[in-house]
């Protein structure tokens, strides 16, 4: 395989929604660096595992030195890896904090830093954040303070790095899901969590594949949003 084949980096890809973008870049013939605490080896020559806390600056370091060494460049950074703590406010923990922040905002800065400095060096690339759709319609029924902090953050960031890098020829977007069907929340949860959108179900991860896929497409879109949420930000 050529050094010029696309490279992808996919945070959080073990399970769900990561594991989900990991077979969906494959399918597109990108090669993958897939990074997660759990992860294990795959048997795909296309896919290098690098297990590790995404929270530790390390781990980032590991990631991006090992898709430069492996596959010789980077395309895009997939930063899904993210956790989310619901508690009314006055009971989150020191350690909640602290979690909620390593993962979703240290998390997010080490790597994409790594990540865009190697794409700068080749003109070209494509950042995207997950978040959530609780950062623009705040729901009194699912307390969420630590994640509207977090991947607030990450919206915010998301703007200014489009901005920053627009004429250099790197691209910075965010998808912003609803609940979705995932690993994160058991089955026995998905009625209450269907009532809290308006279309009345949640999302697939289908739903947010598809999404960050029309954006790594998308060359004329950057510093977008795209809410994926079955309308929950458009109100209720």
């Amino acid at each position: 395989m050529g050094i010029e084949q696309k490279v992808a980096i996919i945070t959080g890809a073990s399970q769900g929604i990561g594991a989900a973008l990991v077979q969906a870049y494959r399918d597109r013939n990108y090669r993958v660096v897939a990074t997660a605490r759990s992860i294990k080896p795959s048997n795909d020559d296309g896919v290098l595992t690098v297990a590790g806390d995404i929270a530790d600056p390390a781990t980032a370091e590991r990631v991006v030195s090992a898709a430069k060494d492996r596959f010789g460049r980077i395309d895009t950074l997939v930063n899904n890896a993210g956790i989310f703590i619901a508690k009314p406010f006055t009971q989150y923990t020191a350690e909640d904090y602290a979690n909620a922040l390593g993962v979703n905002v240290a998390g997010f800065f080490r790597i994409t830093q790594l990540a865009v400095s190697e794409m700068e060096k080749q003109g070209s690339g494509h950042v995207v954040q997950i978040t959530t759709s609780l950062v623009d319609h705040a729901n009194s029924n699912v307390p969420s303070v630590l994640a509207s902090l977090t991947k607030g953050g990450l919206n915010a960031a998301t703007k200014s790095l489009a901005i920053e890098y627009a004429k250099r020829g790197i691209r910075v977007n965010a998808v912003s899901p609803g609940a979705i069907k995932s690993p994160m929340h058991p089955v026995e949860t998905h009625a209450q969590l269907s009532a809290l959108h308006p279309v009345g179900h949640i999302g697939e991860m289908s739903d947010i594949v598809d999404a960050v896929l029309y954006l790594e497409q998308a060359g004329f879109v950057t510093g977008e949003i795209l809410h994926v949420d079955g309308g929950q930000s458009a109100g209720h």
